[in-house]
């Protein structure tokens, strides 16, 4: 999955896209730590700032918990959303 900038879709959205559909596939499993910031910004080519955002709404939906000084990572299953 690659960003689409044509895409009315926010940046940053798409971006917490990638990275749930990770998550579901089991490439990423809980406890995993998801990619850091400048990681999204090399990959993805995106500004530091909608990298924050991504992980901010990942972590607001129960798919990602962030622990200072060490990052974020994939939360427990039970924690995910119900789909």
């Amino acid at each position: 999955m690659e960003i689409d900038r044509f895409d009315p879709t926010p940046i940053y959205q798409q971006v917490a896209a990638i990275i749930r559909e990770r998550i579901k596939a089991g490439e990423l499993q809980p406890r995993d730590r998801i990619p850091s910031e400048s990681e999204m910004v090399r990959d993805h080519g995106v500004a530091r700032d909608t990298a924050r955002q991504a992980v901010a709404m990942l972590r607001d939906e129960g798919w990602v918990v962030t622990l200072p000084q060490r990052g974020s990572f994939v939360a427990d299953k039970e924690k995910w959303p119900a789909e």
